[in-house]
């Protein structure tokens, strides 16, 4: 884990005996320049302006109090670097919201509906059906996940869908900030030349990430520990889409809209989609 974050450092040093202060730890990581450093690039995976049915946002009121309440599902982008320059690939990812366990993931070579469909398979492969009584799949509006492939499979298990009802990323803030740990502590410090490479870098990162890196937001527990621990988790983290619109009705500010379009909707849905109304 080259970019772990400190505080997280900080719990790996302590239960190997070896203790120091935030502040002591802090400072010796910045004089010897290991503090990760942010960066913002960002290529847009997300076509939200099709015909096909949008469905309402469940969850801007739920807080997770077990596993297996709501997924949150997301797609970002692998950089490939060779001799003939730079490429992409594309990274499906379905996290517990509960646990933050990456429950299913799949690396794609296209925008289209096959990668996220590995994902959701290998989720659900993961737990018994009876676990997912209940449960709710969040997403944002892509065609990905509103095209009738998807929705069939959500529907086929029993699984209630909610989607983001715009663009803003704090819709969809927990999948966004996996998408953040995962390129900041692992992949903006990997060169990968091939999808070889790749495939097997990203099987490497979901493992440290589920069952080595510790998690904050649930108590420094890794996710494969919080989702075999018994009782309430000691939840550390806030609905911040909630705080952010509490926030903008004090002050009387409406909420931000509009859709983030892809940057070749040719190349975003490369199948010919059957709207996800018809479906029962």
């Amino acid at each position: 884990m080259p970019r772990l974050g400190v505080r997280k450092l900080q719990v790996l040093l302590s239960e190997r005996g070896h203790y120091m202060s935030r502040d002591k730890l802090f400072d010796v990581m910045r004089d010897s320049g290991l503090l990760v450093k942010r960066s913002h690039s960002r290529i847009i995976t997300t076509y939200s302006r099709h015909w096909m049915k949008k469905w309402p946002n469940l969850i801007k009121d739920i807080i997770p109090s077990r596993p297996c309440e709501v997924w949150v599902s997301d797609i970002t982008y692998i950089e490939i670097k060779d001799e003939n320059g730079k490429s992409f690939m594309y990274l499906s990812l379905i996290t517990d919201a509960y646990t933050h366990e990456i429950v299913g993931y799949a690396l794609h070579h296209s925008l289209d509906t096959d990668g996220p469909l590995w994902a959701l398979r290998m989720a659900l492969a993961s737990f018994p059906q009876s676990s997912l009584k209940g449960l709710i799949h969040h997403s944002d509006r892509g065609c990905q996940y509103c095209c009738q492939d998807y929705v069939r499979v959500l529907q086929e298990h029993g699984i209630l869908i909610s989607m983001t009802d715009n663009g803003d990323p704090y819709e969809n803030a927990i999948a966004e900030r996996i998408n953040g740990i995962l390129k900041t502590e692992w992949l903006y410090h990997m060169t990968l030349k091939t999808p070889k490479q790749a495939y097997e870098a990203i099987d490497r990162i979901v493992y440290l990430y589920n069952n080595v890196r510790p998690h904050q937001s649930i108590g420094y527990m890794t996710p494969v520990e919080a989702r075999g621990s018994s009782g309430e988790l000691n939840k550390l983290w806030k609905n911040y889409w909630k705080m952010r619109h509490d926030q903008q009705q004090a002050v009387g500010e409406e909420s931000p809209s509009g859709e983030l379009p892809a940057a070749d909707p040719s190349c975003s849905c490369r199948k010919t989609y059957t709207p996800a109304a018809v479906l029962t």
